[in-house]
C-alpha cells in the first residue's frame, strides 16, 4: 500500500459546549497542525498515487476556509461541539470532496491542536 502526506498549520478558534471544561469553554485560539495521508495500491501512469500539487491546492483552499476562523461560527458546525474529533472528519470528508484520484482507497485526516493532542478520522473511499 501506498501513501502521500502533506501536512500544513493554521490558527484558529472555537470554545468548547455541552461540558464544563473549564477555560476550554471560553473562546480561545489554537494553532492547528493538518496532515493529510492518501493511501492506495497502484499508482498512475507517471508514478504517483496523487500529484502532490493537487493535494497541496486542495489543502490549501481548506485551510484558507478555517485559518483565523471561529469553527463555532461555521455551519460545517451547526450543533456540534467543535472538539478535534469533529474537526478531523468535517475536514476529511471536504477533502475528499475535492480530491479526485480513482486509484485511492482511504484518506486520513489527523489534527493537532496543540503539540501532545491530535485526533484522526480515516475515510475508506472504495
Amino acid at each position: 500500500m501506498y501513501k502521500v502526506a502533506v501536512k500544513r498549520d493554521f490558527v484558529g478558534q472555537h470554545f468548547l459546549v455541552g461540558g464544563d471544561w473549564g477555560a476550554e469553554n471560553q473562546w480561545h485560539s489554537h494553532h492547528y497542525y493538518v496532515e493529510v495521508q492518501l493511501e492506495g495500491a497502484t499508482l498512475d501512469k507517471h508514478g504517483y498515487l496523487v500529484d502532490i500539487v493537487d493535494i497541496e491546492t486542495n489543502l490549501e483552499a481548506l485551510v484558507a476556509h478555517y485559518k483565523d476562523k471561529t469553527l463555532n461560527d461555521l455551519p460545517e458546525f451547526a450543533g456540534l461541539n467543535p472538539s478535534i474529533e469533529h474537526f478531523s472528519r468535517i475536514f476529511c470528508e471536504k477533502l475528499a470532496e475535492r480530491i479526485n484520484a480513482p486509484n485511492l482507497n482511504a484518506l486520513t485526516v489527523q489534527i493537532w491542536e496543540n503539540e501532545i493532542a491530535w485526533a484522526s478520522y480515516r475515510l475508506a473511499l472504495k
